[in-house]
């Protein structure tokens, strides 16, 4: 496969986005990076530093490899590495709910050993949150990770925090949220911490509430850091939306009491429908070898103010300095008189101690036992397996699956779209002798949320090209089908802002042939998906995603009809509406 994006995910000749209004354009040493820094589906950013090197962890939710990895050494240009739960044993996700899996991954470092903790949500729907929280170590990100062993799981948004620092004790501390599923009581229960054995592997001791939170509520995504005589506890407050917040609160000792810092939120744009950067919360602290302090945390761009998120929830960094009675703020930021302090664009970084990581080629994996695709590219609940996908010299073989709305069995290959404006194009072969076997390029949200350019067979026209879209599960065709010839075919899909629209044509030939009218984007996204009640924080479904394109075959005889795909290309285009601003 091929992919034009760099390696940050931005294309080369993309513009950086324009500063916030009264930012810098930089700064004086003239090293800066540009938010978000993982543009696209990355949320619920994990930081860590080992040496000169940084990582982040993001979540995946119902995409495969589980627990999605970049790489930087400047904290300006980020590698994808892939996921780190590349087999079943370690994930499986077979069943999972539409934004259900993966969640809020914790990845940290000692002795020797990379720690990974996550949530595997196996419902989410109502009032009950299913949830096995699960630890997993490997000397190297490469692996091979041990088997997952059980972590407190009453709750989601698992992490760790080693106390071994020069003034630690060495011990290790198990964090999460607990869910509480009663009526009249508030769904975010509070933080617990339980001690967290690293040598036997499971938790010990008595089990802590630590900190239940601000008025903002919703307290999740804990992250516990010390620094000189203080314990620092990041949370996530205010939903996953617009009110979204990343808050602070420390104590002298481990296990509290945590007091909340009395300034309010470290971050959030709650108030400002406006800024560039919205839904900022969800954070993680880095250090850098100088001593500087940096904040990852979730964003994302709505198409219009508070309109739909498309790109999902992204990754972002911002400075992070601290007071002289020793609490974090943002660099250069002071809280508005609303509550508000607003993440930046452009933020500036320390020069680089150490040259940029080579990025990763992008290209299908070379075919071979055990071959899979490379990032960016993503497998549905279904880890790649020669019983349905093949890599080929050129591209790929699927061998049809499930429907698009089945959570079982789907063979489907896809990529994270990252900018407002791409062409994504790929040539077909294919031979359909029934309605039930179907194969094209999709544009796709969830299981009830996607549209679908396809080639298939009709009983009166033999070959013809369909489009498909479906809309909560409601499946329409807003035009008739149209014969196709034998041979290869082109397909092709097209995005600018809102809307989206496909095109076709026999391989090799000119010009495109349109397929109906535009499509709209708007509806592939978190604002669309999320249905429910806002006042019990019940939901029947949730958006945690982001839109993907890919290519996908069906075959619901069950007979696993092969399917070629070659040349697929994923070009951002910049001559449509721009995310704001």
């Amino acid at each position: 496969m091929t992919a034009t994006p760099t390696a940050s995910g931005r294309n080369r000749t993309d513009p950086a986005p324009r500063p916030a209004p009264g930012e810098p354009d930089g700064n004086p040493s003239g090293h800066a990076l540009v938010n978000p820094v993982l543009p696209g589906f990355h949320p619920d950013p994990s930081i860590l530093r080992v040496g000169e090197d940084y990582y982040i962890a993001t979540s995946t939710f119902e995409w495969l490899p589980g627990v999605t990895v970049h790489h930087s050494r400047d904290l300006v240009h980020w590698r994808p590495l892939g996921g780190l739960l590349q087999e079943q044993r370690l994930l499986d996700l077979a069943g999972r709910p539409d934004s259900g899996g993966v969640w809020a991954p914790c990845l940290s470092y000692t002795d020797g050993l990379f720690h990974l903790v996550y949530s595997d949500v196996t419902s989410l729907a109502g009032a009950f949150k299913d949830v096995r929280n699960r630890v997993t170590t490997a000397r190297t990100l490469a692996g091979p990770w041990s088997d997952p062993v059980p972590f407190p799981s009453h709750g989601f948004d698992p992490s760790l925090f080693h106390d071994d620092g020069p003034d630690g004790d060495g011990r290790s501390w198990a964090l999460w949220m607990e869910w509480d599923h009663r009526p009249g009581r508030h769904s975010f229960a509070g933080i617990l911490l339980q001690e967290w054995d690293r040598a036997r592997g499971t938790a010990t001791g008595p089990v802590h509430r630590v900190f239940t939170g601000t008025e903002l509520a919703h307290t999740e995504g804990p992250h516990l850091y010390r620094r000189g005589d203080w314990y620092y506890l990041l949370t996530a407050e205010g939903g996953t939306s617009w009110d979204h917040a990343v808050t602070v609160a420390r104590a002298r000792s481990v296990t509290g009491p945590y007091e909340a810092d009395p300034a309010g939120p470290l971050l959030t744009s709650r108030h400002h429908p406006d800024a560039p950067l919205q839904k900022a919360g969800h954070g993680s602290l880095v250090r850098t070898p100088g001593g500087e302090w940096y904040l990852a945390h979730l964003t994302a761009r709505p198409l219009t103010p508070r309109g739909a998120c498309v790109l999902g929830r992204e990754t972002a960094l911002q400075r992070v300095e601290w007071t002289t009675d020793d609490w974090p703020r943002l660099a250069g930021e002071p809280p508005l008189p609303d509550g508000g302090v607003l993440p930046r664009t452009v933020v500036p970084v320390p020069p680089p101690r150490a040259a940029p990581a080579a990025p990763v080629p992008q290209p299908l994996a070379a075919a071979g036992p055990g071959a899979r695709p490379a990032p960016p590219w993503s497998t549905l609940r279904r880890h790649p397996d020669p019983e349905w996908i093949e890599p080929t010299h050129d591209g790929l073989r699927l061998y049809g699956g499930q429907s698009l709305g089945s959570t079982h069995g789907q063979s489907l290959v896809a990529r994270r779209q990252q900018a407002t404006g791409f062409d994504f194009s790929a040539r077909l072969t294919a031979h359909p002798d029934s309605p039930l076997k179907m194969a094209g390029l999709v544009h796709y949200y969830n299981t009830t949320l996607w549209h679908y350019l396809h080639l298939t067979w009709d009983d009166e026209l033999g070959r013809v090209i369909r489009l498909g879209t479906c809309a909560h599960g409601r499946y329409t065709e807003p035009v008739p089908p149209l014969p196709a010839q034998d041979g290869p075919l082109e397909l092709r899909l097209s995005v600018r802002g809102t809307e989206g629209r496909f095109a076709w044509r026999p391989a090799g030939t000119d010009p495109w042939l349109p397929v109906g009218d535009a499509l709209d984007v708007t509806l592939l996204s978190d604002e669309s998906a999320t249905r429910g009640d806002p006042d019990t924080g019940h939901y029947t479904a949730w958006g945690f995603t982001g839109a993907f394109a890919g290519m996908c075959a069906q075959d619901l005889t069950g007979g696993g009809a092969p399917v070629e795909f070659t040349w697929p290309d994923y070009r951002e285009r910049h001559d449509g509406p721009p995310v704001r601003p």
